[in-house]
């Protein structure tokens, strides 16, 4: 039964790509590269590499509309893939294994290389009927997403060649779901990042020193676990809601001191916060601030990261590329679920600038496996991926 699988071309490219380990750190991207030239080539559509950043290549494929004065679509994938613990994984994880029941395994399975090919191969038979679309189509690769695409995406937004690429909507990654519905992101939670920085008196550990950096750290703990204690609460009573919809706070990190017998003069703790839509960021910084001015003297806080606040994409009659989209899902009877989207993607870059994005990956009964061992996606739901794609490719080109 995999031979047969690998006799479909559309399944052949996919582990081609698959067996590319651009894996991070470190990425090398030339093996992604040459393999989309390859593609481009063989649909018949024009390729350029932009590097904003040395080896950190963006290619974007581009197949051009009948109206190419209009703003464009831009399909949007990130090239890299998350590290791999080899010995959890049942078959090597960047052999593209094939098992019996047709699940294709292989790290980038379903995070994000299907929807890369996915894109190609909608397009391919587009052509291939002959089809022509209003709208001019990119198609980027994008590197380092994994790692916040700080140096993909986020650069490559503020760039002339962006902004000549003319974008007026696009799709990016969403996720898989085991049950019927797939799901549409159209928007995500702000990343903060935050080290709390508690100093006090030092000195011997036998001793009970007053205003010491411990005493600090606990009561700064204790406010943050209280608040993720709280959207817990709120997140287990409300079955309409998903974790994209509260604010998340995990104690990711804790580091200070010298030995066990001293007192510490600093001790910081690290909160990995994701900020829900609905939340106020000068209040919740207000909060954090008043926080440390209570736990006394010398508790100080600054940021690893921090994400703006970027509006959502509208998902109503003011946005046609959303009707369109939600058309022919419903054409095909395709049952949504609209979401927020609970980690980070490049789309939170492409909003930024006001443009509508949409994430969706057509991955339903479909175990969500991004950045887990054994990572697949089995051949007949990317298969039917791609005929997703043909019709909402159309359908948003066309607006």
């Amino acid at each position: 039964m995999a031979t047969n699988y690998l006799d479909n071309p559309a399944v052949a490219n996919f582990v081609e790509y698959l067996k590319i380990p651009s894996v991070q750190p470190d990425v090398n991207y030339d093996g992604c590269v040459s393999f989309l030239k390859n593609q481009a080539q063989q649909i018949g559509l024009s390729f350029k590499v932009y590097e904003v950043v040395p080896k950190k290549p963006i290619v974007v494929l581009t197949w051009p509309g009948k109206e190419p004065g209009l703003p464009t679509i831009l399909l949007n994938s990130h090239m890299d893939v998350v590290p791999v613990f080899e010995k959890s994984w049942t078959y090597p994880p960047f052999s593209g294994h094939i098992d019996d029941e047709g699940k294709i395994f292989a790290r980038g399975s379903q995070d994000m290389k299907c929807v890369g090919i996915q894109y190609l191969e909608a397009i391919r038979k587009l052509k291939q009927a002959g089809v022509q679309l209003k709208r001019t189509l990119h198609i980027s690769f994008v590197p380092d997403e994994e790692i916040g695409g700080l140096d993909g995406m986020k650069k490559f937004i503020h760039t002339s060649e962006f902004k000549a690429l003319n974008i007026g909507f696009a799709l990016d990654e969403g996720m898989a779901n085991p049950d019927e519905e797939f799901i549409i992101f159209n928007g995500e939670r702000s990343i903060w990042q935050i080290h709390v920085h508690c100093t006090g008196q030092p000195g011997h550990g036998s001793l009970l020193i007053p205003n010491t950096a411990g005493e600090k750290l606990r009561y700064i703990i204790d406010k943050f676990m209280d608040l993720r204690e709280e959207q817990k609460r709120i997140l287990e009573n409300d079955p309409t809601l998903y974790i994209g919809d509260v604010t998340t706070i995990n104690l990711t990190q804790i580091y200070g001191g010298v030995q066990s017998n001293v007192v510490p003069e600093k001790l910081t703790a690290v909160f990995d916060i994701r900020l829900a839509v609905t939340v106020d960021h000068t209040e919740f910084e207000n909060r954090i601030k008043a926080w440390c001015k209570d736990a006394g003297e010398g508790v100080t806080f600054e940021f690893e990261q921090r994400n703006p606040y970027v509006e959502c994409t509208k998902t109503d009659a003011s946005n046609p590329f959303w009707t369109a989209f939600k058309g022919a899902t419903d054409e095909m009877g395709l049952k949504l679920s609209r979401r927020i989207f609970p980690g980070g993607t490049d789309s939170r870059y492409i909003r930024s600038l006001g443009l509508p994005a949409i994430g969706f990956s057509p991955m339903n009964h479909t175990p969500v496996l991004l950045h887990d061992h054994d990572e697949f996606l089995k051949a007949d739901v990317y298969l039917r991926g791609i005929d997703i794609y043909v019709k909402l490719i159309a359908a948003v080109a066309n607006v």
